[in-house]
Protein backbone atom coordinates (compact mmCIF):
# COMPACT_ATOMS: atom_id res chain seq x y z
CA UNK A 1 0.00 0.00 0.00
CA UNK A 2 2.95 2.32 0.64
CA UNK A 3 3.97 1.97 -3.03
CA UNK A 4 0.65 3.26 -4.36
CA UNK A 5 1.36 6.98 -3.62
CA UNK A 6 4.78 6.64 -5.25
CA UNK A 7 3.28 4.94 -8.31
CA UNK A 8 0.63 7.68 -8.50
CA UNK A 9 3.32 10.39 -8.38
CA UNK A 10 5.34 8.67 -11.13
CA UNK A 11 2.27 8.42 -13.38
CA UNK A 12 1.43 12.09 -12.74
CA UNK A 13 5.02 13.13 -13.55
CA UNK A 14 4.96 11.19 -16.83
CA UNK A 15 1.62 12.77 -17.80
CA UNK A 16 2.99 16.24 -16.99
CA UNK A 17 6.11 15.65 -19.10
CA UNK A 18 4.01 14.38 -22.02
CA UNK A 19 1.82 17.48 -21.92
CA UNK A 20 4.92 19.71 -21.89
CA UNK A 21 6.30 17.92 -24.97
CA UNK A 22 2.92 18.38 -26.72
CA UNK A 23 2.97 22.09 -25.88
CA UNK A 24 6.54 22.35 -27.19
CA UNK A 25 5.46 20.96 -30.57
CA UNK A 26 2.44 23.26 -30.69
CA UNK A 27 4.56 26.29 -29.80
CA UNK A 28 7.33 25.44 -32.26
CA UNK A 29 4.93 24.89 -35.18
CA UNK A 30 2.28 27.48 -34.26
CA UNK A 31 2.77 29.63 -37.39
CA UNK A 32 2.95 26.56 -39.67
CA UNK A 33 -0.25 25.18 -38.11
CA UNK A 34 -2.06 28.51 -38.50
CA UNK A 35 -0.96 28.86 -42.14
CA UNK A 36 -2.08 25.31 -42.92
CA UNK A 37 -5.43 25.74 -41.16
CA UNK A 38 -6.16 29.05 -42.92
CA UNK A 39 -5.26 27.50 -46.28
CA UNK A 40 -7.53 24.48 -45.62
CA UNK A 41 -10.44 26.75 -44.66
CA UNK A 42 -10.01 28.68 -47.94
CA UNK A 43 -10.11 25.39 -49.85
CA UNK A 44 -13.40 24.41 -48.19
CA UNK A 45 -14.93 27.59 -49.61
CA UNK A 46 -13.15 27.46 -52.99
CA UNK A 47 -15.38 27.65 -56.07
CA UNK A 48 -14.81 26.96 -59.76
CA UNK A 49 -15.45 29.43 -62.59
CA UNK A 50 -19.19 28.68 -62.54
CA UNK A 51 -19.46 29.35 -58.80
CA UNK A 52 -19.86 25.69 -57.78
CA UNK A 53 -17.81 24.23 -54.93
CA UNK A 54 -14.45 23.07 -56.24
CA UNK A 55 -14.08 20.37 -53.59
CA UNK A 56 -16.55 17.93 -52.11
CA UNK A 57 -16.23 17.60 -48.33
CA UNK A 58 -16.25 13.89 -47.48
CA UNK A 59 -16.60 12.52 -43.95
CA UNK A 60 -15.97 9.04 -42.63
CA UNK A 61 -18.91 6.88 -41.57
CA UNK A 62 -16.64 5.31 -38.93
CA UNK A 63 -15.56 8.72 -37.55
CA UNK A 64 -17.79 11.73 -38.34
CA UNK A 65 -15.00 14.13 -37.29
CA UNK A 66 -12.67 12.68 -39.96
CA UNK A 67 -12.84 14.57 -43.26
CA UNK A 68 -11.07 15.17 -46.53
CA UNK A 69 -11.72 17.36 -49.55
CA UNK A 70 -11.98 15.68 -52.97
CA UNK A 71 -12.00 17.20 -56.45
CA UNK A 72 -12.55 14.75 -59.30
CA UNK A 73 -10.63 15.39 -62.52
CA UNK A 74 -12.58 12.80 -64.53
CA UNK A 75 -16.27 12.54 -65.39
CA UNK A 76 -17.57 10.33 -62.57
CA UNK A 77 -20.56 9.35 -64.69
CA UNK A 78 -18.14 7.30 -66.79
CA UNK A 79 -16.70 5.42 -63.80
CA UNK A 80 -19.74 5.13 -61.52
CA UNK A 81 -20.34 1.47 -62.46
CA UNK A 82 -16.69 0.52 -61.89
CA UNK A 83 -15.55 -1.28 -58.76
CA UNK A 84 -15.26 0.71 -55.55
CA UNK A 85 -12.85 -0.42 -52.80
CA UNK A 86 -13.95 -1.42 -49.33
CA UNK A 87 -12.04 -0.60 -46.16
CA UNK A 88 -10.64 -4.16 -46.31
CA UNK A 89 -9.46 -3.85 -49.94
CA UNK A 90 -5.92 -3.72 -51.26
CA UNK A 91 -5.61 -1.13 -54.00
CA UNK A 92 -3.16 -0.12 -56.70
CA UNK A 93 -2.84 3.64 -57.01
CA UNK A 94 -0.69 6.24 -58.70
CA UNK A 95 -0.08 9.36 -56.67
CA UNK A 96 1.88 12.54 -56.11
CA UNK A 97 1.97 14.17 -52.69
CA UNK A 98 2.74 17.76 -51.80
CA UNK A 99 2.33 20.14 -48.89
CA UNK A 100 -0.07 23.08 -48.91
CA UNK A 101 2.77 25.35 -50.10
CA UNK A 102 3.34 23.03 -53.14
CA UNK A 103 6.49 21.41 -51.72
CA UNK A 104 6.56 17.83 -53.11
CA UNK A 105 7.21 15.07 -50.57
CA UNK A 106 6.45 11.74 -52.28
CA UNK A 107 5.38 10.14 -55.55
CA UNK A 108 4.59 6.66 -56.80
CA UNK A 109 6.00 7.75 -60.17
CA UNK A 110 9.46 7.02 -58.73
CA UNK A 111 8.49 3.37 -58.18
CA UNK A 112 8.80 0.34 -60.43
CA UNK A 113 7.36 -2.32 -58.10
CA UNK A 114 4.82 -3.96 -58.18
CA UNK A 115 4.46 -2.23 -61.57
CA UNK A 116 5.59 1.02 -63.14
CA UNK A 117 4.41 3.96 -60.98
CA UNK A 118 2.06 1.76 -58.94
CA UNK A 119 1.82 1.83 -55.15
CA UNK A 120 -0.04 -1.13 -53.65
CA UNK A 121 -1.52 -0.80 -50.18
CA UNK A 122 -4.15 -2.28 -47.92
CA UNK A 123 -6.63 0.42 -46.92
CA UNK A 124 -6.96 -0.90 -43.38
CA UNK A 125 -3.36 -0.80 -42.28
CA UNK A 126 -0.18 1.19 -42.31
CA UNK A 127 -1.37 4.34 -44.12
CA UNK A 128 -2.68 7.70 -42.98
CA UNK A 129 -6.41 7.86 -42.22
CA UNK A 130 -7.14 10.26 -45.07
CA UNK A 131 -6.27 7.72 -47.76
CA UNK A 132 -8.92 5.07 -46.99
CA UNK A 133 -11.43 7.84 -46.45
CA UNK A 134 -10.78 9.22 -49.93
CA UNK A 135 -10.26 5.93 -51.76
CA UNK A 136 -13.47 4.34 -50.46
CA UNK A 137 -15.32 7.21 -52.18
CA UNK A 138 -13.59 6.56 -55.52
CA UNK A 139 -14.21 4.05 -58.30
CA UNK A 140 -11.52 2.31 -60.35
CA UNK A 141 -10.42 4.78 -63.01
CA UNK A 142 -11.14 7.91 -60.95
CA UNK A 143 -8.48 10.62 -60.72
CA UNK A 144 -8.79 13.10 -57.87
CA UNK A 145 -7.06 15.80 -55.95
CA UNK A 146 -7.46 15.01 -52.27
CA UNK A 147 -6.75 17.49 -49.48
CA UNK A 148 -6.12 15.77 -46.17
CA UNK A 149 -6.18 17.81 -42.96
CA UNK A 150 -3.37 17.13 -40.51
CA UNK A 151 -5.74 15.24 -38.20
CA UNK A 152 -6.18 12.55 -40.90
CA UNK A 153 -2.53 12.82 -41.96
CA UNK A 154 0.46 12.77 -39.62
CA UNK A 155 -1.18 14.82 -36.88
CA UNK A 156 1.32 16.37 -34.50
CA UNK A 157 4.10 14.08 -35.73
CA UNK A 158 6.58 14.65 -38.51
CA UNK A 159 7.74 12.37 -41.31
CA UNK A 160 10.67 13.39 -43.49
CA UNK A 161 9.99 16.93 -44.71
CA UNK A 162 6.38 16.73 -43.48
CA UNK A 163 6.15 18.89 -40.36
CA UNK A 164 3.56 18.45 -37.60
CA UNK A 165 0.15 20.00 -38.45
CA UNK A 166 0.72 19.64 -42.22
CA UNK A 167 -2.19 19.58 -44.64
CA UNK A 168 -1.40 17.06 -47.37
CA UNK A 169 -2.47 17.26 -51.01
CA UNK A 170 -2.48 14.14 -53.14
CA UNK A 171 -3.24 13.68 -56.80
CA UNK A 172 -4.58 10.11 -56.73
CA UNK A 173 -5.57 7.73 -59.50
CA UNK A 174 -7.28 4.51 -58.43
CA UNK A 175 -5.84 2.03 -60.93
CA UNK A 176 -7.28 -1.24 -59.62
CA UNK A 177 -8.39 -3.27 -56.64
CA UNK A 178 -5.70 -5.89 -56.20
CA UNK A 179 -6.83 -9.49 -56.19
CA UNK A 180 -10.37 -8.74 -57.32
CA UNK A 181 -11.44 -10.80 -60.26
CA UNK A 182 -14.59 -10.43 -62.30
CA UNK A 183 -16.15 -13.32 -64.16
Amino acid sequence: MKRFPILLMVVAAIALMASCVGNEVEDKYKDWRNDNTEWFNRQINRTDASGKSYYQLVTASWDPSARVLIHWFNDTMLTRNNLKPLFTSTVDVKYRGRLYDSTPFDSSYLSTSPADSIFRTALNGGIIEGWPLALTHMHVGDSCEVVIPYQQGYGTSSSGIIKPFSMLIFNLKLVSIYGYETH
